[in-house]
């Protein structure tokens, strides 16, 4: 049950650059985050209220085969887009590399979270400092593959 529908690319000219190098060399171009030398995935959603599907590159945050992704937005007061629209439709599709997979998100809290916000700021320490500059809690969702794909 992969996502699919009409793509609306990224107003954003790096995030659509980056989406495009990405999938079109197969996962094998364009898998670090702009000039930090860190790994990112594809992260493929449905838009809750355009029904569009939308892609993002987040940072690689892997454990076991799970993977987290944080609603940081440079550390804005607001959460971005793409938070609305896994809150909204769970479904999304993760690309790591040439590999693409079906996962369903889960919003963290608690315990839960605190493990997994670790994980995220071990893989990409900015995160930090984006959680000093806002007065909201980073949001962090755990990505699941979903069973039977």
């Amino acid at each position: 049950m992969p996502v699919v529908g009409e793509y609306e690319p990224s107003p954003a000219a790096w995030v659509r650059e980056q989406v495009e190098l990405y999938e079109g060399s197969g996962g094998t171009k364009g898998t670090t985050f702009r000039d930090t030398g860190l790994p990112v995935v594809i992260m493929t959603n449905r838009g809750a209220r355009s029904g569009k599907v939308h892609k993002t590159p987040v940072m690689r945050v892997e454990h076991e085969g799970r993977y987290a992704v944080v609603a940081s937005k440079g550390g804005a007061p607001e959460h971005p887009l793409w938070y609305h629209n896994i809150r909204a439709n769970p479904l999304v599709e993760l690309q790591d590399g040439p590999g693409k997979q079906d996962m369903i998100a889960r919003e963290l809290s608690g315990a839960e979270r605190a493990e997994w916000w670790r994980r995220a700021v071990a893989a990409y320490p900015p995160y930090a400092e984006y959680q000093e500059k806002t007065s909201r809690q980073i949001p962090v969702f755990v990505l699941e593959p979903v069973q039977g794909t």
